[in-house]
């Protein structure tokens, strides 16, 4: 809940969260981010405690300082924060970005909607883009829940075992940048929301208001789905990125400036979603497999492909290479998005063959 205290009515309502029995924390640190605002603004000036004075009295404009800023009402902690006001508060929390990406890029970033599905490796995808600014709405999908297996690589707490997997991740980004804009699909994508979770969002009257996704980022398991979301990719002309989450292998489907192209560049033929509907067991892992291409698999993940099941619960997946897939996803969705040469393809940062063991080192 965002409460801009200019205004009287949310003046009340903070007034009514300090008295709240529901309140733990309130942490005001406004001075100290008008201070950075100022540092931002003026990077080559030396302020002296007059002067720095001045410059945050002219940062804060008209307004008196207890009517400055946006307070946040986090209901999940029970903490109450005061923020900078959106345009100040993105200008500090990514001017550290500067110029690796520019103010003008970063503004326009901010006007891009991402779509995330699966949020075990598209967990610290849509946290990464966040952290960076690489996109100012998001939609998240997933059915799952928080298990205590998930937390060899999702950032979650033994607190959270059971919380919808959709719902973590919105409150961590929503945590990094309150002003995000978050649709939250608690049971995934399905047949009836596939739909919606693509197009244009609605206004009151049920029309269309804005644009609908710009980038989509798949990273679930079901057949279906996988293939469904492409299709509606293709229709929308729609970039399409996949971290596979073993030796660094990231997917890029450029179905924005090629829609012709046959998915998942052509190693399961001319599917369609109808084709894999209900696929269990054996005929699942066939079909994955020929997704991420068998042959090009690490030595641990094609061992462990035999074992699964039996030996093994599921596919091995570790926090470093999750890390990885966020940075790889979030890199090249922002040079998509900002309208970079980009090309389709498999690609491979293989950190064990760009960071290979001493020669004649024991394996």
């Amino acid at each position: 809940m965002l409460l801009d205290p200019s205004r009287p009515d949310d003046a009340e309502a903070v007034k009514a969260l300090l008295d709240s029995p529901a309140l733990r924390e309130v942490h005001d640190r406004i001075d100290a981010q008008l201070e950075e605002l100022v540092g931002c603004r003026f990077p080559g000036e030396s302020f002296g405690p007059a002067a720095l004075e001045r410059a945050v009295a002219d940062a804060r404009g008209s307004l008196p300082p207890d009517a400055y800023g946006t307070w946040v009402w986090y209901p999940w902690s029970g903490r109450l924060v005061r923020v900078l006001p959106e345009d100040a508060f993105r200008q500090v929390r990514t001017d550290r970005n500067r110029d690796k990406i520019t103010r003008d890029e970063q503004r326009h970033l901010f006007t891009r909607r991402i779509g995330v599905i699966g949020l075990s490796v598209g967990n610290s995808a849509a946290l990464t883009c966040a952290m960076e600014g690489v996109g100012g709405s998001f939609r998240l999908a997933d059915f799952d829940r928080l298990s205590l297996s998930n937390l060899n690589r999702l950032r979650g707490g033994v607190h959270e075992l059971g919380l919808e997997k959709t719902v973590l991740c919105a409150r961590r980004m929503y945590e990094l940048d309150p002003y995000l804009d978050i649709d939250v699909y608690r049971h995934g994508v399905t047949e009836e929301s596939i739909d919606a979770f693509f197009a244009p969002p609605r206004d009151g009257t049920g029309a269309a208001a804005g644009r609908g996704l710009d980038l989509l980022v798949e990273e679930c398991d079901t057949p279906w789905v996988k293939v469904a979301a492409r299709e509606h990719a293709r229709h929308h002309r729609l970039p399409v990125l996949m971290d596979a989450n073993d030796r660094g292998l990231l997917d890029v489907e450029r179905f924005d400036t090629d829609p012709d192209r046959p998915f998942f560049h052509g190693r399961t033929g001319d599917i369609r979603a109808a084709d894999v509907r209900g696929l269990e067991g054996r005929e699942l892992v066939d079909f994955l497999l020929r997704v991420v291409d068998e042959r090009s698999l690490s030595p641990a993940m094609t061992d462990a492909l035999s074992r699964v099941g039996t030996s093994l619960s599921s596919w091995p997946q570790l926090a470093s290479g999750v890390m990885l897939g966020g940075a790889l996803v979030t890199d090249t969705a922002r040079r998509i998005l900002l309208g970079r040469p980009v090309p389709s393809g498999r690609y491979y940062i293989d950190l064990e063959a760009l960071i290979p063991a001493a020669d004649g080192a024991a394996p």
